[in-house]
């Protein structure tokens, strides 16, 4: 289960990854239903995400980093780019979803190109660290959030 959890929510961030993706695509297009379909499911994948990591994070606890101490401080630097980058592309997220529900389009528009580029450096950063925990080297030891963020 600790090692199952991370693949579901990192399989979840990548999909919305895509679907934010494609969203984009279509409102060049201007197919603007469709985009507001696709954005949706976007979120819905991110929610899904967000309650996997926070249940694995919650119920099990955070894996340390078990690769070697050589580079475990470039790996500590790179999680705390991920962790602002996923915070800024949620709290965007939220932001677009209410100016694009609310039709504050002037808003919606300024802010979606960044909102998207911010929402793949996350997924693409988070999808790297999942693999630096569980593919490229052995997890370290699941421990308390802090602790494994400290210790890196």
């Amino acid at each position: 289960m600790a090692t199952f959890l991370p693949f579901i929510s990192t399989l979840f961030i990548g999909l919305s990854a895509v679907f934010v993706a494609v969203g984009w695509y279509f409102v060049a297009k201007r197919k603007i239903e469709v985009h507001k379909k696709v954005m949706f499911w976007a979120a819905v994948l991110a929610t899904i995400f967000f309650a996997t990591y926070l249940s694995k994070t919650l119920f099990i606890g955070s894996t340390a980093f078990g690769g070697p101490e050589s580079i475990k401080l470039y790996y500590t630097i790179f999680l705390l780019f991920h962790i602002s980058m996923a915070t800024i592309a949620a709290v965007l997220g939220i932001i677009q979803l209410v100016t694009g529900y609310k039709n504050k389009l002037v808003s919606h528009r300024r802010l979606g190109p960044i909102t998207s580029v911010i929402w793949f450096i996350s997924a693409v950063t988070g999808i790297a660290v999942y693999c630096l925990l569980y593919v490229v080297y052995e997890p370290g030891p699941t421990t308390n959030l802090f602790r494994a963020i400290i210790s890196g």
